[in-house]
């Protein structure tokens, strides 16, 4: 093979070889693969309760309660415009259901973030259609493409229609007022 010196230092120029580019194709289908799947468990139980527009709490068959956050929206804060309406609608879809979680991660709260389907509903997607929640966009590399894309097609539908939330002329989304909410308590 032929060397290469660069700044006094020898390389060997390797030419791939078959092998070598069938384990190349062999591991990327196996990536794709698993990018395509985005959740790594399921949970599946009854809502117990439901604490706000994007946070349920699922009793599993062994009687173990789980807080799971919806993944890829944020709801109103209780003490913001349509936060208690956003609750409301929730409860209504997923209060005393049978539900599905798909999730592959906690949140620092020791929240599961999952995907909630009741009755192969999106729960999540849901609130998004009826103007109860926005798209977490901050978050949405963590959803599958088509999660991403029917959340972001929802929320300009809803905006557009006036539904919801969207239904006030310049609606604060919860990361703002979270922020701000922080800044008088760090200010005060």
């Amino acid at each position: 093979m032929p060397e290469i010196a660069t700044k006094g230092l020898k390389h060997t120029a390797h030419r791939p070889t078959a092998t070598a580019s069938a384990a190349k194709f062999v591991l990327s289908a196996v990536l794709s693969l698993g990018a395509a799947s985005t959740f790594a468990h399921q949970l599946s139980g009854r809502v117990v309760a439901v604490a706000d527009g994007d946070t349920i709490t699922v009793l599993d068959a062994d009687k173990r309660q789980h807080k799971v956050r919806l993944a890829g929206i944020d709801a109103p804060e209780k003490r913001q415009p349509f936060g208690t309406k956003s609750r409301e609608f929730l409860a209504a879809l997923v209060f005393r259901q049978e539900v599905d979680v798909d999730f592959k991660k906690t949140d620092r709260y020791g929240r599961i973030v999952g995907k909630v389907l009741v009755a192969n509903v999106d729960a999540g997607l849901r609130q998004i259609e009826a103007g109860m929640a926005w798209h977490y966009r901050a978050y949405a590399r963590e959803q599958s493409v088509a999660d991403r894309e029917a959340y972001a097609a929802a929320e300009a539908s809803a905006k557009a229609a006036g539904r919801g939330l969207w239904s006030d002329k310049s609606p604060q989304p919860p990361w703002e007022f979270r922020h701000a909410k922080a800044l008088v308590r760090f200010d005060g």
